[in-house]
């Protein structure tokens, strides 16, 4: 269900609708759209301490520098309102005339059943946005439900790195070295001064983590094993709403519409 709802869930980031939706608002670059879309869900008055907390992999300072600035430029509403139709005007050109196929709105309607069904007891992220309007529009369902599945994993991810002691900065160097990409190279990380990095991955080396060749050791990989084993369980209570043949119902309407999206975004 992961590899058949992220691409959906990942519109907003790879869709240039979607910038440029929040950007036409009047905020200042991609970033201030990516702090505006997503952290709408909280409201004007949550402080960037709190954003910073429960988006947790993000460095020191960097959300700070987007909140609460963004809400002197917009508002969280319109903040959401154009997210959502910068997203469904990303997906329409993305689907092509798949966006009218009543597999679209079958797909959204099991997706959400699945999505609303979730407990929301710690998870933040996924509790502000079970607290908007569900969108009526098919499209725009499908694209709520994915997002709402999306933040339920996420904060869940963030659960298993807690669980584990590895911090946000620490979660991206995780990846980077499990997929044989040096830390400095991650798209994620790459921007942060090398000094801070460096204290990052000595933390990390001095726990055992990372070995003196600069690369994951047995103990690091098996954490990092770990967390993503534990972020698939805890990712599975939605679809537990579902009757069998409504999930593979929902995984063959979802198979040619993910399909599109892979083959357009760089996934």
């Amino acid at each position: 269900m992961y590899d058949l709802v992220e691409p959906i869930g990942l519109v907003p980031y790879f869709a240039d609708e979607s910038d440029e939706a929040l950007m036409a608002l009047g905020l200042r670059n991609v970033w201030d759209a990516y702090f505006a879309g997503r952290a709408a869900p909280f409201g004007r008055d949550v402080p960037a301490e709190v954003v910073h907390a429960v988006f947790y992999n993000f460095a020191p300072g960097e959300v700070a520098r987007h909140i609460p600035r963004v809400w002197e430029l917009t508002t969280p509403e319109a903040a959401l309102a154009a997210r959502e139709r910068g997203c469904v005007a990303g997906m329409r050109r993305v689907l092509g005339d798949l966006a009218d196929d009543p597999r679209v709105a079958r797909a959204a309607d099991l997706l959400l059943k699945a999505a609303t069904s979730a407990p929301v007891g710690g998870r933040p992220l996924f509790a502000a946005l079970r607290a908007l309007p569900v969108p009526q529009e098919p499209v725009a369902r499908l694209w709520h439900a994915a997002t709402l599945l999306r933040e339920h994993r996420g904060d869940g991810h963030t659960a298993a790195l807690l669980t584990e002691g590895i911090g946000g900065t620490e979660a991206h160097v995780l990846h980077a070295l499990s997929v044989d990409l040096p830390a400095e190279k991650f798209g994620r990380v790459w921007h942060l001064p090398a000094a801070q990095l460096d204290a990052v991955i000595d933390g990390m080396r001095a726990r055992g983590l990372i070995g003196p060749d600069g690369w994951l050791t047995p103990d690091g990989r098996a954490t990092k094993d770990r967390v993503e084993a534990m972020t698939d369980r805890l990712a599975e209570a939605p679809y537990d709403a579902l009757t069998t043949d409504e999930l593979d119902h929902l995984i063959a309407d979802l198979e040619p519409l993910s399909k599109a999206f892979r083959a357009t975004f760089p996934m």
